[in-house]
């Protein structure tokens, strides 16, 4: 036996008796104490009787000792029985209330049954039926009882465990919403319930797969899917993100989780409860998409080994051709209209044949494996030369450079270091084709250095705002797709981590953080 049924074997259960009848009352307690209910097996539970004369008194005793059942006479000195109904029931949420009355009437007998009454029974009435009644009373207050502590076991369970537990009535909306999904969503589970589950914290690429699980999951079949999930509502984001190099941070970053629906026997709002336990797998993907991308990676070096050298001598002879050929278009005794068309068609080769001599030049960056080297790096002094070296193509785009740097070093490969920065900046400056401003801040704490390169340019869109560091992967016409790939591999070289926050509302914020000393 357990120790919940030990207690509920040990402990007696608590009757009530209300009425100023004293000859009834001591009948009551005497038919109560011999009869068999004070049985103290298993089964049955030994009985206490308890009486008071008055409503005042019967409410005083209910508040502090409370009961399981209390029978109730409708004419009482004070107050009127069933009036009684309703604050006997808040002193004893599991207490059963049973009515008695010499002067019974169908419509008082409906009136005590609403107000919360378990039965209505009339004077005169032979013991064992008031006994039967009783019993019955105790046993739906027993088992009450029981239903809410197992309740409270399984939302305990709930609560505690480290894995995602969320409930989705026949609407789709959230009724259930434990600790683990509010740690990972940040937000309170009161404030969940009642939201779409779909359309706050799935993503729009995900959502229908989603919605057609849980539709199957209705249906009795149980369901696995993978989907996206958001760690703020969508509407409280306003299309703003933040993504990280490592995933890390406080920011509205998706997270990748496998669901398990299963449908439950209640049904909510015209269809089935659908119960959904989400096993995070972020980290897990995240490794996944490493190891391809080192894979990768270690294929195209092995490539870029064997094909830079045959690649780059067409490359410098089609280059040096062409610087011929503008020689002589310019001696040609031809219109000069004619003359100029033929030079701005070898102006556009020759920028095609830079463009692919630029992604070489990116690609071996990206694919060869060098170590940074180790130096005292004057973080301030490097970010003033990109500037000033980037000084130029900021003008020609109408681009206001705003600076904010501070008195910072750090131990790692200047060179490396000031590729980063360079890549950061020029896609800053791009992508502000209409002009606006760039701001660089440079800062230090806990031991970090902090580089922000801020534009106000058009943004990135929140859909593709997780890609922006794969290889290739670009929103430029004729960009090459290696820039941030290169930027975070400096970085995470130097133990560090690249946060990319943007809104197609207020431009693009990139944070650099470098450990000082490493």
């Amino acid at each position: 036996m357990t120790r919940a049924q030990v207690d509920e074997a040990v402990l007696p259960a608590r009757v009530l008796i209300i009425d100023d009848n004293a000859e009834l009352v001591g009948s009551l307690r005497a038919v109560l104490m011999t009869s068999e209910l004070t049985s103290t097996s298993e089964e049955r539970a030994p009985i206490e009787v308890v009486t008071a004369s008055c409503g005042e008194d019967g409410l005083l005793i209910a508040r502090t000792r409370g009961f399981d059942v209390a029978i109730v006479d409708v004419k009482l000195p004070d107050v009127s029985g069933v009036e009684l109904i309703a604050e006997l029931r808040q002193t004893s949420a599991f207490g059963e209330i049973v009515v008695i009355t010499g002067f019974a009437s169908v419509d008082s007998a409906i009136r005590a049954l609403r107000l919360g009454a378990f039965a209505f029974v009339p004077k005169s009435f032979r013991p064992e039926e008031l006994l039967a009644t009783v019993e019955q009373a105790l046993t739906k207050a027993r088992l009450a009882r029981g239903r809410a502590e197992l309740e409270r076991r399984y939302r305990a369970l709930v609560e505690l465990t480290d894995v995602l537990v969320i409930g989705v009535d026949g609407a789709g909306a959230v009724v259930l919403f434990n600790r683990k999904a509010s740690e990972l969503t940040m937000v309170d589970s009161g404030d969940a319930m009642g939201r779409s589950f779909t359309n706050v914290w799935i993503p729009a690429e995900d959502r229908q797969h989603m919605i057609d699980a849980l539709a199957h999951a209705r249906s009795g079949r149980t369901q696995e899917v993978e989907t996206g999930f958001a760690n703020a509502p969508a509407e409280l984001t306003s299309g703003a993100g933040l993504v990280s190099s490592r995933q890390l941070g406080s920011g509205p970053a998706r997270r990748r989780v496998r669901w398990h629906l299963s449908a439950a026997g209640d049904t909510i709002d015209g269809g089935a409860l659908v119960y959904g336990i989400g096993i995070d797998v972020t980290e897990r993907r995240a490794l996944e998409k490493r190891a391809a991308d080192a894979e990768a990676m270690s294929a195209m070096g092995n490539l870029a080994l064997h094909l830079a050298h045959e690649i780059r001598n067409p490359l410098n002879a089609a280059l040096l051709q062409l610087h011929l050929l503008g020689r002589h278009v310019s001696k040609l005794d031809v219109d000069l209209g004619v003359r100029e068309t033929l030079q701005h068609k070898a102006k556009i080769v020759g920028d095609e044949i830079g463009r692919l001599s630029r992604l070489l030049t990116e690609f071996l960056e990206l694919a060869r494996p060098r170590a940074p080297a180790r130096t005292w790096v004057h973080l301030g002094s490097l970010i003033h030369d990109v500037l000033e070296l980037e000084q130029g193509a900021a003008a020609a785009h109408g681009v206001v450079v705003e600076r904010e740097i501070g008195e910072c070093s750090i131990m790692g490969d200047p060179e490396q270091l000031q590729q980063a920065v360079l890549n950061l900046v020029v896609n800053a400056i791009e992508a502000m084709k209409e002009g606006g401003t760039l701001r660089v801040e440079l800062s230090s704490s806990g031991g970090n250095a902090h580089v922000v390169i801020a534009d106000s340019g058009v943004g990135i869109d929140g859909a593709v705002l997780s890609q922006v560091f794969d290889p290739f992967f670009t929103t430029k016409e004729a960009g090459t797709g290696l820039g941030l790939s290169i930027v975070r591999k400096i970085v995470e070289q130097h133990g560090g981590e690249v946060r990319i926050e943007s809104s197609t509302c207020t431009g693009t914020r990139a944070t650099v953080i470098l450990p000082k000393g490493r």
